[in-house]
């Protein structure tokens, strides 16, 4: 596992907390520092080993002491908690979805009625 895989799985891992949590800072480890009281104690744990095998992997030496298995296992933690987060919200956005497509059926089918009274003299 090299360097740029962990940094490609701490920015994700640091998107997701500022999205669904709110985190502030510009790197993972700020981030959870910012949250780690919303944070369960497993994911806050995962999440603190991948900011320090993030900075452990640009040291050549250092990196080949990292335990890839346990990033893994680290970031699916993450990933696991976060990506769930929100379905309320995407909730609400479907439902919306789904009554501006009901709206737009009922103007478009009361339309056409009128204009078919209008046309045939009914009105």
């Amino acid at each position: 596992m090299g360097p740029d895989r962990i940094t490609e799985m701490t920015t994700q891992i640091s998107r997701l907390l500022a999205v669904r949590l709110g985190a502030k800072g510009h790197d993972l480890e700020s981030r959870v520092a910012s949250r780690a009281r919303v944070l369960p104690r497993k994911v806050r744990k995962a999440a603190r080993l991948l900011a320090e095998a993030e900075r452990k992997a640009h040291a050549p030496k250092v990196a080949r002491q990292l335990d890839p298995r346990a990033i893994e296992t680290a970031y699916a933690t993450c990933r696991n908690y976060l990506e769930p987060l929100g379905a309320g919200d995407r909730l609400r956005g479907a439902l919306l979805n789904l009554g501006g497509s009901i709206a737009f059926i009922f103007l478009v089918v009361g339309g056409t009625l009128l204009a078919a009274m209008l046309w045939s003299g009914m009105i």
